[in-house]
């Protein structure tokens, strides 16, 4: 699958939820590898704050992303829109500290991306693939995330609150197919007897009846509703009839729990990669929503994700075909098959067998694999990556020029099947391929180098 991005801009304004300003929001297409950015374009020199987790600074009644004093909030419903889409690269002009609230809901944004189009760019996504159970949690709250292993992406979600009118909710989403019928429409809500608080904290200034979900469960004085119903200059109502005060009617019964869904999808599109792995979500909120984040982008930033590997599915490249694009044998070729490859990484697979001919020396009582074979065998799946690419793939062969990094962190011994992931660590230019290797036994980096390999015509 390759990355995508808009096809044209677009223009949307509105208010914002919180600051109460008019606001003007401009959506771009942007180059690959790029993700999603905000460029301030009310200030000084326009800063971009990049659109990934760890630059979130709070997470009180929506998600804000900062760089250093400059911030913006609300991000959440653009974002999960991006995502559901399957939207990769963005970059967002906005004049003020806020994105706008529209109607509350994701509804106007698809209808804006629908209209401008999507555009297929060059390069292949990169997924973040769940391999094993991941857990986020937090004792005082009740609130819990899990992340499971999953052919692609779901969402299953509970919400609970001390309400009559929501004390438990459930939503679930099986494919972002579904999102803008099923999810986009759902829009954000707020319980009356939150919204002093939420004034006094200097939040939702520009909240409304035309943007939000107001439930009004627990009865008030007359005065103090009246008094709230003034500021938010809506008309008052009578103290004593509970329920939902909106314009409109409830787009779904659970509307409430499918806009935390949606709010989930936002937040998790911050890990900057698209995910296949299948969320549960109990009594979620921006701000455990971001702690599973932020896990999972320390988790890409070391780069120490294994490949998934299914020995029942067919190779990429098989030892036949690896012979023929390799001039390697035994007992010197390294690499069994190629599982995964894109146009900037492969993975390669080795089984190892006693019967390697080096563990006849090699500490023959307690056998361990070399590790400057280790190394080699890194470069023979990288050689795999380059001359695959070329014309004529078996007049050429590649020779190391340099190795730098070398780390080996354990031990690789008869019985264990290493998996190569090789990835160009830049464009390849005057045959010269520069290139960064790791080697992983299960979930295990066992060892990882950086090489220089030259693409030599054979004699």
């Amino acid at each position: 699958m390759k990355q995508k991005t808009l096809k044209s801009s677009f223009t949307l304004k509105g208010q914002g939820l919180h600051t109460g300003y008019r606001i003007e929001i401009t959506f771009n297409p942007a180059p690959v590898d790029s993700g999603y950015r905000i460029k301030r374009v009310d200030l000084e020199d326009q800063p971009v704050i990049e659109a990934v987790a760890e630059n979130v600074v709070h997470t009180q009644r929506g998600t804000v992303l900062g760089m250093g004093n400059i911030t913006v909030s609300t991000v959440e419903h653009a974002f999960s829109t991006l995502y559901a889409l399957g939207i990769d690269n963005c970059l967002i002009e906005v004049n003020a500290p806020e994105f706008p609230i529209l109607d509350g809901s994701a509804i106007e944004y698809i209808r804006a991306i629908e209209k401008a189009g999507i555009a297929e760019q060059e390069k292949d996504k990169d997924f973040y693939v769940v391999r094993k159970k991941i857990e986020v949690s937090d004792s005082e709250t009740g609130s819990k995330i899990t992340l499971l292993p999953d052919d692609g992406f779901a969402i299953n979600s509970n919400i609970e609150f001390e309400s009559q009118y929501i004390p438990n909710q459930y939503a679930s989403l099986e494919s972002l197919e579904s999102f803008a019928t099923e999810i986009a429409p759902a829009r954000t809500f707020v319980f009356v007897r939150e919204i002093q608080k939420l004034r006094q904290a200097g939040l939702i200034k520009g909240g409304n009846l035309d943007n939000a979900i107001v439930i009004y469960e627990r009865k008030l004085p007359q005065d103090e509703l009246d008094e709230i119903a003034d500021e938010l200059n809506v008309p008052r109502m009578d103290a004593n009839q509970l329920g939902y005060l909106n314009h409109r009617e409830l787009a779904f019964p659970n509307e409430p729990a499918r806009h935390k869904l949606l709010d989930i999808i936002g937040d998790m599109s911050l890990i900057g990669k698209p995910i296949k792995g299948r969320l549960i979500a109990t009594r979620p909120g921006h701000k455990i929503n971001n702690q599973l984040a932020r896990l999972i982008r320390r988790e890409i930033k070391n780069k120490n994700q294994a490949p998934f590997y299914d020995p029942n599915l067919e190779p990429l490249m098989d030892i036949n075909r690896v012979k023929q694009l390799l001039p390697h044998r035994y007992p010197f070729l390294m690499v069994d098959k190629v599982i995964e490859q894109t146009e900037s990484y492969i993975v390669g697979v080795k089984n190892i067998t006693n019967d390697e001919p080096y563990f006849v020396g090699h500490f023959p009582d307690e056998p361990v694999m070399p590790g400057v074979l280790q190394v080699e065998a890194m470069a023979q799946t990288g050689g795999l990556l380059v001359l695959s690419g070329l014309d004529e793939p078996e007049r050429y062969s590649t020779y190391f020029l340099k190795i730098d990094n070398v780390k080996f962190r354990s031990k690789v011994v008869p019985g264990d099947t290493i998996l190569f992931k090789v990835e160009l660590s830049s464009e390849i230019r005057r045959g010269i391929a520069t290139m960064r290797g790791l080697a992983f036994v299960g979930d295990k980096i066992v060892s990882e180098a950086d090489f220089t390999a030259q693409i030599i015509k054979n004699k």
